[in-house]
């Protein structure tokens, strides 16, 4: 990973300090056509994985109707894909590293492209949750090929700026999603329109492997054996479960108490195992390092809540402008919309923010986050149903901003904190524990809005209780930016004197 961008390669760089003023320019570099296909090939692949998330959000109260879907298969069909998504993060790119990433590229995209034709033609449940996890396999394989592809090819300021377009990709295909997924519902119908939702993979996803095949760089093996840590990788995916269940199937509380239980032997376990298997020599998933760096793992904390935060709350909300308030496929897109601009909009202005408030920006866009979910919530229970879509639009437009302020700076910031034993891996560590968030934050959000809904509370009650717990989780981020902010400045602190005691010595 570039030590000048996140996972997603969004926002200011980490090569140079964040908040202490613009760095001199250097000349700007240019793709020769060689990169300009790569780069092509890499974009493409991250818009069609990433297109069908958002998409899938507006489809889901046609979906739910059609298949007679209960609350849990729900909480599967969209949560599952940002499990299997997170968990082949890892393994993905390790193979890559091993065998060349080509056809891991291929591979997975084919998976993923082929299981959306299964997805569109579901008529069971369960058939959906099985299609759901293959795609998020397939996605996770192909993004963690296209992140190592980007920095093989690419070097210093062309390496920042293809994982800035990589990251433009994501904003645009978030922003495309709702409007695109509420135009087919509305020509199509809902019991037509969801399926075909899954279909707009099928094109983009044929063109890109027909692309990538003939484009991508011959593979070049970095390392004669693979060393995946397939302990640790299936100890974090129960841990997952653990967190998860609870909410998909509500267990009472002596079961409540014993999933607690499990997820806290879990984490131990995974904590014992990756300290023995980084004495072994091996490459454990988490590397200590990471654990150890306060700065990185706050950071990486509050990117977890906020990531987890944001994507339950655009579900909630698109359920509850549906179910709630009765408006079309369209129209609830059409009131998310703002968030996806504001978002797109801030993130292409975060840098300059930065450069005049320093650090505090992520603090500032997460209180930011944190109310615009509380404000949802509180309208929505007590305002006028003729002016409730204004509101929350006016609302969404606060959120996206918010967002668009402090993730890619947050990213930047985590990045330029990871310790150098365990560069390599951070980015990848970031965007896995990111999407295993999301798992966890959708099924037990979805779980909160779907059963007081089912129990007879009202919709509007069922949102504001969901937006509550969706505000609660941006506050424990807005602690954890807090708290990595003063650790990265103790930690700058530490490494100012060394640094001018060995600028002495290089002058003597």
């Amino acid at each position: 990973m570039s030590a000048g961008t996140g996972p997603t390669g969004e926002g200011p760089t980490a090569d140079g300090p964040i908040g202490e003023g613009p760095a001199a320019k250097p000349p700007r570099e240019r793709f020769d056509a060689a990169g300009r296909r790569v780069l092509l090939v890499c974009v493409a692949g991250g818009f069609t994985t990433l297109l069908d998330q958002s998409v899938l959000n507006t489809s889901i109260p046609a979906l739910r109707e059609a298949l007679h879907a209960q609350p849990a298969h729900l909480q599967w069909i969209v949560a599952g894909y940002s499990l299997a998504f997170g968990l082949a993060l890892i393994p993905g790119g390790r193979l890559g590293d091993v065998k060349g990433r080509k056809w891991f590229f291929v591979t997975g995209l084919a998976l993923f492209t082929l299981v959306s034709l299964v997805s569109a033609t579901a008529t069971d449940p369960g058939v959906l949750i099985a299609a759901r996890l293959l795609q998020g396999a397939g996605a996770g394989l192909v993004n963690s090929q296209m992140i190592g592809t980007l920095q093989d090819v690419f070097d210093g300021q062309l390496r920042a700026r293809a994982l800035g377009m990589y990251a433009v990709t994501g904003s645009l295909a978030f922003a495309l999603g709702p409007p695109i997924g509420g135009m087919v519902l509305a020509a199509a119908g809902p019991e037509l329109g969801w399926r075909l939702t899954f279909l707009l993979n099928v094109p983009f996803g044929v063109a890109t492997v027909a692309l990538a095949a003939r484009h991508l760089p011959r593979p070049r093996p970095a390392a004669r054996h693979a060393d995946l840590d397939l302990v640790g990788l299936l100890l974090v995916g129960a841990l997952t479960l653990a967190l998860m269940l609870p909410f998909v199937q509500p267990p009472g509380w002596t079961g409540w108490l014993g999933f607690t239980a499990a997820a806290l032997l879990l984490l131990g376990t995974l904590a014992r195992w990756q300290r023995r298997y980084a004495g072994r020599g091996g490459h454990p998933l988490i590397h200590p390092a990471l654990t150890r760096s306060a700065p990185y793992a706050l950071g990486t904390a509050t990117a977890m809540a906020q990531f987890g935060s944001s994507l339950a709350a655009s579900l909630v909300l698109t359920m509850f402008l549906q179910d709630g308030l009765g408006l079309s496929p369209l129209g609830a897109a059409l009131v998310a919309l703002p968030s996806a601009l504001a978002m797109a909009t801030a993130s292409a202005l975060a840098w300059r923010v930065v450069q005049r408030f320093g650090r505090r920006t992520i603090t500032i866009g997460m209180i930011g986050s944190a109310l615009a979910m509380l404000g949802s919530g509180l309208v929505a229970h007590w305002a006028p149903a003729a002016v409730l879509p204004w509101l929350l639009a006016m609302l969404q437009l606060l959120s996206g901003a918010s967002v668009g302020l402090m993730g890619s700076t947050n990213q930047a910031f985590v990045l330029r904190h990871a310790p150098a034993e365990a560069a390599g891996v951070s980015g990848a560590i970031l965007q896995m524990t990111q999407r295993i968030a999301a798992a966890v934050a959708v099924s037990a959000l979805s779980g909160v809005y779907l059963r007081a809904t089912a129990g007879g509370g009202g919709h509007r009650s069922a949102y504001l209780a969901a937006s509550v717990v969706c505000a609660a989780v941006a506050g424990l981020a807005v602690l954890a930016s807090v708290f990595a902010g003063r650790a990265g400045g103790r930690e700058q602190r530490e490494h100012e004197p060394v640094a001018m005691s060995r600028g002495r010595t290089a002058v003597r």
